[in-house]
Parts: C-alpha cells; structure tokens; sequence
C-alpha cells in the first residue's frame, strides 16, 4: 500500500480541510465527516501525483469517493431538501455509509494492492527517444484517430465500439508529441482538442471532454513539472470550469434539444448569461440540486431499500451475465446484454425509467445486487484488484514498448467511471485491452524500442 500512504502530501492542507468542514457543517455525523475525509486523501494524492504520473489509480479511488461519499455525504447534510423524491437517499445514513465506506476503502486498497504505481510512471527517455526515431508515428494516430472518428456511425454497435476505441488514438498521437517532442506543437493540440470541445457542444455530452483533459493535464505535468502554486492554480480554475459546466449543462440542453437552438459556443454562452443574469450560477439551490450529479450513492440507496425486501440478492446471476456481455463476442454469446439495456437497473433499484433515459447500478450497486453488504465488499475489493493486474500487465509490456503507457487513458477511459455500468466498463477494459494487444503484434517492429530483440519476440508472440 505504499502507493497509498508514502505519497509526500501536505497534511496541513488535509487536517485544514477537515477543520473547514466542521465549521461550515457543525452538525455533521462522524460518518459523513469520515467519508469527506477519505475523499480528501484521494484527492490530495491526485493533485501531488500530477507533475510525476499518469495517476489511473488516484482517479479510479478519487472519482469512486465523489460519486459513492461526498454525494451522499452532502446529500445526508441537507441538499436532499433540494431534490425531487426519487433523487434522495432512501435509507439511514447509518445503513449507507456502513456498506458504502468499507466498500469505496477495499475498492481502493485492491487498486494499490501492488504498493507500487506500476503501469503509471512513464519513461520519458525512451518516449523521446522513439519519437525521434518515428517522428511521423505521432500523426499517423492522430490521422487514424480523426478517420476513425468520421467512420464510426457508419457501422454496428460491434465494429463501431472499435472504431469509437481507435478514434481515441488522435489523444495518444498528441501525448507522444507532448512527451517526445522538444517543443511544444499548439496545431496538433489545438486540433484535436478543439474536435473534441466542438463535438461536445454538439451533443451536449461534456464527460468526455472533461476525461481528456484531465488526461491531458497529466501529460503536460509530467513534461514540464510545474510548481505546486502553479498546480494550485490549475486545479482551482479546472474545478471552476467543471462546477460552471455541471450549472449550465441543464439549460444548454434545453435550449439545443428542445427549443431548436444550433449547438456551438454561442449557445453556451447564451446560457451562462442567462444564468448569470438570473442570480442562479452558483446560488445554493441550484448548487445543491447538481449535487445528483455526483451523487451515485442514491442509486446504490434504491438498490439496497429495494433488495432484499422485494426483490432477492442475484446471488451472481446478474453478474454473469455482465461478464458474459463483457467478455464474450456476440457471435458466441448471441443473447447477451445489450448496451443500455434497462432492464436489471429497473429489477434491483425498482426505479423506473423513461424509454430515453439511461442509468446504471454501477458497480458498487451490482455487488450488494449479488451478495449483499459483505460480499458486495469483498467484490470491490476484487475490482480494484483487477485494475491493479491490468496496470501491472502494462508495466511488464512497457519494458518493451514504452509508448505503451500512453494508451492507459484510453483502456481506463470508462473503468475509472463509477456512473458507468459495470457490463460497458469491464466491456471497454477487455475489448480496448485486446486491440491494443493485436496492435502490437501486427506493429511490434515499428512500436519497440529494439526492432531487433528476442526478448520482444518471446514476449509477444507472433
């Protein structure tokens, strides 16, 4: 676990936080505090990791704190009075919190279970040296990325998944240029970052925007080691953008997708001047109802008022069938769960949905679905050691092909996730995992660092 407790973070600033909560909070249950303070831990360790990692693991942890205790803490302490009913926690706060923060706890001690950030740290050396010596290859992903991108609506969910995976190759081909380039190329950059802002305007879907960017601040860290007041700096203004999004996400859909309003920066603009206008930005109200946002813990509190007292634990039944989805290529197992299926969300949190709305159990919710609060424990714990193996597995290949490192955000893309649905991140692990792997076979003279060695050919073999 020594990637949990020997990471160098300023304790002033944590125990500083737990003082701020106690005064804006007084009435604060010990559990709620205990829960914003692990979310602390994990955050903190993501803001001093930036500058050194590609940080998998802190994210994976931090993220499943934000949406599983911080939510559900802020939610417990007096937001719920914002939502509508179906929105708020339906249990104790004593009942949540007892599954929820061992839970989250083993989840994470199964990411670190290596006590090592292996499959994080990159070799930066080797980076620039590959680079220089394929100084082309950075915009051959690039370019595959964009066609990809273009072609990826033209086919079936099946080969269209893989197209959508490759598109991400244009993020990979900008990191290289980052890494092992001497300057800084803004075209690439702009290009491909832009595509992606522009395209999120568009669908008025911003988490993949946000995802690569983070992303993409870890690779700019790690190049050019910033101070901390400058990581200060970023984070502040990251955190404000994020908060501003969540605020206007609501009306810029409403204004694109229901009164006819051509999406674009214009039409966000419109929307934050409205806001502002109204005094809603960042009233308290508004603020609190966006807390749903980040607040996954309801849906595990629907599961766990709903099971077993309607309906019985899976007792694994739901989760092969995840797995199968996962795993297992339709034209084997023709009958699998199809991608936004409904059906188990409805059946294990007795919520019902639209015909048009999508939610998940997630994976916190899919362990007490199948066994309960122990066992729902112990299957966290079991995921995150999962993402640990995957990570390790990087490391050993990127003895071989350092770039590889590069291609972590995109395995882990939706993994890290806690809203996603278990089926589509364990889904995206296995099938990103695998292209890659083939990937490397078919180039693995052009992508190692010794296009003449036997250790390379013994360790992937044709």
């Amino acid at each position: 676990m020594g990637s949990l407790f020997n990471v160098k973070i300023n304790w002033g600033v944590f125990f500083g936080v737990g003082i701020a909560i106690l005064l804006i909070l007084p009435g604060i249950s010990f559990l709620s505090f205990f829960a914003l303070m692990i979310a602390t831990h994990q955050f903190l360790l993501i803001f001093y990791s930036y500058g050194y990692v590609i940080p998998i693991r802190y994210w994976a942890g931090a993220l499943m704190c934000l949406q599983m205790l911080v939510g559900p803490s802020f939610a417990y302490n007096g937001l719920d009075q914002y939502q509508f009913e179906k929105y708020k926690m339906q249990i104790p706060e004593y009942d949540y919190f007892m599954y929820a923060i061992p839970a989250v706890i083993l989840f994470i001690f199964g990411l670190h279970s290596s006590g090592r950030l292996r499959g994080e740290r990159i070799d930066e050396p080797a980076i620039k040296e590959f680079v220089k010596n394929n100084p082309s290859l950075p915009y051959t992903f690039i370019a595959i990325g964009f066609l990809s991108s273009i072609v990826s609506d033209f086919f079936g969910s099946e080969l269209g998944f893989v197209f959508y995976l490759t598109g991400s190759f244009k993020f990979i081909g900008v990191f290289m240029l980052l890494i092992g380039g001497v300057q800084l190329k803004l075209i690439p950059i702009v290009l491909v970052f832009g595509s992606i802002i522009l395209s999120s305007l568009g669908s008025s879907m911003f988490h993949d925007l946000i995802t690569w960017l983070v992303f993409l601040l870890a690779v700019l860290t790690i190049k050019y080691k910033p101070s901390i007041t400058t990581k200060g700096l970023f984070a502040v203004g990251f955190i404000l953008m994020i908060v501003i999004i969540q605020q206007l996400k609501a009306p810029y859909r409403e204004a694109t997708q229901f009164q006819g309003k051509e999406g674009g920066v214009e039409a966000f603009d419109a929307a934050y001047r409205n806001a502002q206008s109204e005094g809603n930005l960042f009233s308290v109200k508004s603020l609190a109802q966006s807390n749903v946002r980040i607040n996954q813990g309801f849906i595990v509190s629907h599961i766990m008022s709903h099971i077993p007292a309607k309906e019985p634990f899976a007792n694994g039944d739901e989760l092969y069938k995840i797995v199968e989805a996962a795993f297992l290529p339709r034209i084997i197992a023709p009958d699998k769960l199809i991608a936004g299926d409904n059906s188990f969300f409805t059946k294990y949190s007795g919520i019902q949905l639209k015909p048009d709305t999508s939610m998940s159990l997630s994976a916190m919710g899919d362990g007490y679905a199948n066994f309960g609060v122990f066992g729902g424990c112990i299957f966290m714990f079991v995921l995150g050691w999962l993402f640990n193996v995957v990570l390790n597995g990087f490391y050993k290949l990127s003895r071989y092909f350092p770039i590889v490192l590069l291609f972590t955000p995109l395995v882990f893309y939706y993994p890290i996730r806690p809203d996603t649905a278990l089926q589509t991140s364990l889904g995206h692990l296995v099938k990103s995992c695998f292209l890659l792997y083939m990937m490397f076979i078919f180039w693995k003279k052009d992508l190692n660092k010794n296009a003449v060695s036997e250790k390379v050919s013994r360790a992937v073999p044709a």
